[in-house]
């Protein structure tokens, strides 16, 4: 019974304790006075105006065009030779882990058949650059492309043997998979 009481006193000793006012500033309080003062408004500068020069004209001011490009819109010609003897992919085939070298590293990937977006989700563990972004895939005809997050296209891959697929990044970083 001794301990009811203690632990029933000990109860009431901390609710009134709760109940004790105190006071840090805020409204109706001095503090509002210590406000700093409001930003005086600063001028702005003119604002100037010229008609661009036409683009047709000249065009030593552009700097050169790309040199080829990917099927894919890669720049680059390496994966026009890949494209073109690239063997046939499926969806299915792709699902699991897979071993990633890319820019002299090695990491993992790993693809499923969950849908996100307009393809599947994957990621990848331990990959460095443009891979850590990758957060689904898909298969476009005989290429595998990898996304981000946000669905933009960050790599283009083309299966070479039965476990293995060679590509590109959209930097130009050759990336291969395999098995």
């Amino acid at each position: 019974m001794r301990v009811y009481h203690a632990a029933a006193g000990l109860v009431i000793v901390l609710a009134l304790a709760g109940c004790q006012r105190t006071s840090f500033g805020g409204f109706g309080s001095q503090e509002i006075s210590r406000a700093p003062a409001p930003l005086q408004a600063a001028p702005v500068p003119s604002v100037s105006s010229s008609q661009l020069p036409d683009p047709t004209t000249s065009t030593s001011q552009f700097p050169a065009a790309p040199s080829g490009t990917t099927p894919g819109g890669l720049p680059g010609g390496t994966d026009v030779a890949a494209a073109a003897s690239a063997l046939d992919v499926t969806k299915e085939s792709m699902v699991g882990s897979w071993r990633v070298s890319s820019a002299g590293s090695s990491c993992d990937m790993f693809l499923t058949l969950t849908n996100l977006g307009s393809g599947s989700r994957g990621g990848t563990r331990g990959c460095a650059g443009e891979l850590t972004t990758m957060g689904s895939w898909e298969v476009a005809g005989k290429q595998v492309v990898l996304k981000d997050r946000n669905g933009n296209a960050i790599a283009r891959l083309y299966k070479t043997a039965d476990a293995r697929f060679d590509g590109s990044t959209n930097s130009g970083q050759p990336v291969s998979l395999s098995r």
